[in-house]
């Protein structure tokens, strides 16, 4: 494997290309892959056929790729995509590159255009040899030009996640393997915890070899992209590993995978506030891009937490100071309202409008802050919200632009230009629990001496407490109150919803504290906060107390 490598992402994800440039250059050029021979006359071309492929069709191309694709033939398995130049290559390089042999593909029955399989082969090197199996599948298209039924090329087809670019290889790694383990000593390892998968291939490429380990043989996926790290996939031959100890707490990672399982698309991270070690990160999907900590979308009203502390400091409020939450505000020409257009009676508290997350109450303070810039100074002075953390793997820290006008007023409440993610909004929480920021961990600074990011102030006690205060009513009688009735010691919360890009179902945000753990959860299209991300949190918070 190759040394060195770090985690990037590209435009916010890992891309997987799905066919879009074979069958998009075929589509002027002509199907090479179709077998035709030559060019066609008018009267032939006439009688190309268009729509989708038949039942037949598929059964037929699909059995011809796979057959030939077993056998070891890349040119006559490529000649059946409509993509011969990029098919033939990945699919020389499964027999030459990665040892795959005695290959036995076992397909299932056609879904529409879809033929799901399954792959059963040996990969041989110096002498060892041990089975390889896992599942995939492919897709059947018609080629524009030649109108024959084609497989849609994507590395995928060959495995499930082999990228544009990326190559499979067999042989004895550069970078030894690790043993990871969590803060009190348990081996951390991706079949118990699928999330961590992305996170322990960094760590083994980043602090493999300083760990004291001793290289093995294996097969592993090295992406074309030298800044990501290699994916392994198997071991014919352990080395012996280097341990790495990490600052995830077991317990919490385990409650943290089972509660995002729950739905379709969830993220959580769990953060210590005393001291900003990580203590759980999870993801479903749990595939290579890590989205608890790599992804960016508005997080909604869980932002007033920042909000909130930034005007208690400048004196604008006070938790137990009237308020004003009526059902809608005007603010530059945009108009601002509840959910579903709620208001709270005149001599309503700041935290009672915090606590029941009343959008207009922080709206109608933005011009006594007189200055548009105030949330994003304090998300970097308080709340280190867009500094250079280093976590021990990569991270999208944040961002909190500065804005003017109805921009600006979206911001306060978490919409707009705002970017966060779950990790990002746990650390806003374990800043408010404690006023002061420390930059999230995963793994020991001592480590490597890493420079952690650092706030230019902390909160005063005064709106510590003010803060914390006004959280703790959200989880007693606020928003928040059914998602923590579960959750012991002492607790806070904050919930929030927010749509992205029109959809009809907001995303589900929340947030909350129990005693010296803070969590925060996003679950795409969950509706309300309390809703979905709620119980997540809930979940974690319960089982890392």
């Amino acid at each position: 494997m190759r040394s060195g490598a770090k985690v990037a992402v590209i435009g916010g994800a890992f891309v997987l290309v799905a066919g879009g440039i074979g069958y998009g250059a075929y589509s002027m050029l002509g199907d090479t892959g179709g077998g035709d021979g030559g060019t066609r006359s008018a009267s032939e071309s006439s009688k190309v056929k268009t729509g989708p492929p038949s039942a037949e069709e598929i059964a037929e191309t699909s059995k011809g790729f796979l057959d030939a694709w077993a056998s070891g033939d890349a040119t006559a398995a490529s000649l059946l995509t409509n993509n011969e130049a990029g098919a033939e290559p990945v699919l020389a390089s499964y027999g030459e590159d990665a040892r795959i042999g005695k290959v036995k593909i076992t397909p299932g029955p056609a879904v529409g255009t879809k033929v799901p399989y399954t792959v059963k082969a040996t990969v041989s090197y110096d002498g060892k040899s041990k089975p390889l199996s896992y599942a995939s599948e492919l897709t059947v298209v018609r080629g524009l030009t030649t109108g024959k039924a084609l497989v849609d090329w994507a590395p995928t087809v060959v495995h499930p996640q082999l990228t544009e670019g990326a190559t499979l290889r067999t042989g004895e790694s550069s970078t030894p393997a690790i043993e990871a383990v969590d803060h009190n000593g348990k081996v951390l390892t991706k079949e118990e915890y699928p999330s961590l998968g992305p996170i322990l291939d960094t760590l083994r490429e980043k602090y493999g070899k300083s760990a004291g380990g001793s290289p093995g043989i294996e097969t592993w996926i090295e992406p074309a992209d030298e800044t990501q790290p290699d994916v392994s996939l198997l071991t014919l031959a352990k080395g012996k590993p280097g341990k790495v100890r990490t600052t995830i707490d077991a317990g919490a990672q385990a409650a943290a995978e089972r509660a995002v399982k729950k739905y379709a698309e969830a993220s959580v991270v769990a953060v210590k506030p005393s001291t900003g070690a990580i203590r759980a990160v999870a993801n479903n999907p749990a595939t290579g891009f890590n989205a608890a900590m790599q992804g960016k979308q508005a997080p909604g009203s869980t932002l007033k937490i920042m909000t909130a502390a930034m005007l208690l400091e400048k004196g604008l409020v006070t938790a137990n100071g009237a308020a004003e939450c009526p059902k809608d505000v005007l603010y530059q020409g945009r108009s601002f309202h509840n959910l579903e257009h709620f208001a709270l009676p005149d001599g309503s508290t700041f935290t009672q409008s915090f606590a029941k997350s009343c959008n207009t109450a922080f709206i109608k303070l933005i011009d006594d802050t007189k200055d548009d810039a105030a949330l994003a100074k304090e998300a970097r002075d308080v709340f280190g919200i867009g500094l250079d953390w280093k976590t021990g793997v990569v991270t999208t820290d944040g961002s909190v632009p500065e804005e003017t006008g109805g921009v600006a007023a979206a911001q306060y409440i978490g919409q707009g230009t705002v970017q966060m993610n779950a990790l990002n909004m746990a650390s806003i929480t374990a800043t408010a629990r404690t006023g002061t920021f420390r930059q999230p961990v995963i793994v020991p600074q001592s480590l490597d001496d890493r420079q952690l990011a650092t706030a230019s102030r902390s909160l005063s006690p005064s709106v510590t407490q003010q803060l914390t205060t006004m959280m703790r009513a959200t989880a007693a009688w606020g928003t928040g109150a059914e998602a923590m009735a579960s959750v012991g010691g002492d607790k806070g919360a904050k919930t929030g919803s927010a749509e992205v890009d029109g959809q009809d179902t907001s995303n589900s945000w929340f947030t909350g504290f129990s005693d010296d753990l803070a969590a925060a959860a996003v679950v795409q299209t969950g509706g309300h906060g309390g809703d979905a991300a709620g119980p997540v949190v809930a979940e974690v918070l319960k089982a890392g107390r």
